[in-house]
């Protein structure tokens, strides 16, 4: 197996959706133990992490 198809395997629009639910469930987590305070640095961090793993 060559390199360009792991990067297909790991570059579809499935890992895309499985990376968002999990970083969507770890912003929820992280909401829940902060109590609802500082959600905009969650989004943001969550923003951020997204961005990356889609490059």
């Amino acid at each position: 197996m060559g390199l360009d198809e792991l990067k297909d395997k790991v570059s579809g629009e499935g890992v895309e959706k499985a990376s968002d639910a999990g970083l969507d469930k770890a912003g929820d987590a992280a909401d829940a133990k902060l109590g609802g305070k500082g959600g905009e640095q969650v989004d943001t961090a969550q923003q951020a992490a997204d961005d990356k793993i889609g490059q």
